[in-house]
């Protein structure tokens, strides 16, 4: 009597091939089960221990070590880059500035009255016109000969001052007309420059207020507190940081209270109290912060000698600017151009190394079956014969069953005679619903 047959299924080999199949069986696909439609499982994320070769590879090819020393070294470099962008990311953090020279010029000219040739004719009173503009010195040299000059957007004249105010003489134009104002709001067009008209021939002498517009805001120390702390005008943080500094030279912190400070003398002076804590510094510190002193440029409006149409004076004034080279860190920190290549090439070389494992257990396996054949054969059989068991969770021993001796005894029999008996009343229940006869 023949063994009974058990439905093929996927089996996992001891030997480390599913069902202990050779390689070229390993590369059928196994068809899809129509009906029933199983999601893939998430694909695992990759590792950095997946690009490793394995020491036996290694031993077996030393031509790979050169990958591995690759390896280490894109490690290294991979390290050093996010370093350096944790660097960079910190520097943005900080206020980067740069000094630019902002060459102002002021000039004037003169447009003469005219008298009516008819009386129909309007006669032209005679004015003046005022101009205020500048350019950065670096704006005005020419790239050199030969190089590939980048477009790079100049900043316009009024985008480096918060306010501008021409003062007229006052005897001249009166308390209502003597002042022109400008002031930046968020709907300022920026401009190349100023320029005010006004009827007259006389003399005129003008002062010009220029408030510069500092990106971060910088404040004017009181001039006691800017003796001590050695700085005229900066920013909040770089004034609080210079305190600081001063608190902790002089040893001012209080060693049992530490959120105490015990002003020295001159820092009494300054805030008015002998002893302050750390929460109270920005607000005495506001009360001695004032806005910065605007720059104040005098100029005198009167006619030209003669053969000279147009008088100008000029001031260099130092501007900050942000560093270029703050931008190039930014884009450096968020460039992603190469990222979806690098990726890539990842995903290709854990490709081939996974490949290359795959024919290390070739190697493996056809290793062993050259070795011994005949004690990896039986070795092969058990793994599959408990393989099996395994999967189709069947009870019993499975090599006991091959043989014919196990289906000769009397639980075999009234086994099949039950079976039996019951295929007879389920062919006969279906026998008589088709005849249409029913028991009573």
């Amino acid at each position: 009597m023949q063994s009974q047959q058990r439905p093929p299924g996927p089996q996992v080999s001891r030997f480390g091939h599913p069902g202990g199949a050779t390689p070229q069986q390993m590369r059928r696909p196994i068809p899809p089960v129509p009906g029933n439609r199983v999601a893939p499982p998430p694909k695992k994320k990759k590792r950095y221990a997946d690009k490793l070769i394995q020491p036996k590879v290694r031993e077996l090819v030393p031509e790979s070590q050169a990958y591995m020393d690759l390896l280490a070294f894109e490690q290294k470099l991979d390290s050093t880059i996010t370093r350096k962008k944790m660097d960079v990311q910190e520097a943005l953090k900080r206020p980067q500035k740069i000094k630019k020279r902002l060459r102002i010029y002021i000039s004037h000219t003169f447009i003469a009255g005219k008298e009516p040739e008819k009386e129909t004719d309007d006669a032209a009173v005679p004015m003046w016109e005022l101009r205020v503009e500048g350019r950065l010195l670096d704006d005005m040299q020419q790239p050199a000969a030969g190089a590939n000059p980048r477009p790079v957007p100049k900043r316009k004249f009024s985008s480096f001052f918060k306010s501008l105010v021409i003062e007229l003489d006052k005897d001249i134009y009166g308390p209502d007309n003597h002042l022109v104002e400008w002031h930046r709001t968020p709907q300022t067009n920026e401009t190349d420059g100023f320029q005010v008209k006004r009827p007259g021939d006389r003399p005129v002498k003008c002062t010009i207020l220029l408030l510069l517009d500092y990106q971060p805001m910088k404040f004017k120390l009181h001039p006691r507190l800017a003796k001590v702390l050695g700085i005229a005008a900066e920013t909040r943080p770089r004034i609080i940081e210079a305190l600081w500094q001063y608190i902790k030279t002089h040893k001012l912190q209080d060693p049992q209270e530490r959120d105490t400070i015990n002003n020295d003398l001159f820092l009494e002076q300054c805030f008015g109290t002998p002893k302050m804590r750390f929460m109270e510094i920005p607000q005495r510190l506001h009360q001695l912060l004032q806005q910065p002193d605007p720059l104040v440029l005098n100029h005198l409006i009167q006619r030209p000698e003669d053969g000279q149409e147009k008088t100008s004076a000029c001031y260099d004034i130092d501007v900050e600017l942000e560093d270029p080279v703050k931008q190039q860190m930014a884009s450096f920190v968020h460039n992603q151009n190469n990222a979806n290549d690098i990726q890539l090439l990842d995903q290709k070389i854990f490709d081939l190394v996974d490949q290359i494992n795959e024919m290390k257990l070739r190697r493996d396996f056809f290793v062993r079956f050259s070795n011994e054949p005949n004690s990896f054969i039986k070795k092969w059989v058990v793994s599959q014969n408990a393989d099996l068991k395994t999967l189709t969770e069947t009870s019993g021993d499975g090599e006991a069953d091959r043989y014919a001796q196990v289906y000769q005894t009397s639980e075999a029999d009234e086994g099949v005679s039950r079976y039996m008996y019951q295929k007879i009343q389920q062919k006969r229940a279906e026998l008589e619903q088709s005849l249409g006869i029913r028991n009573n």
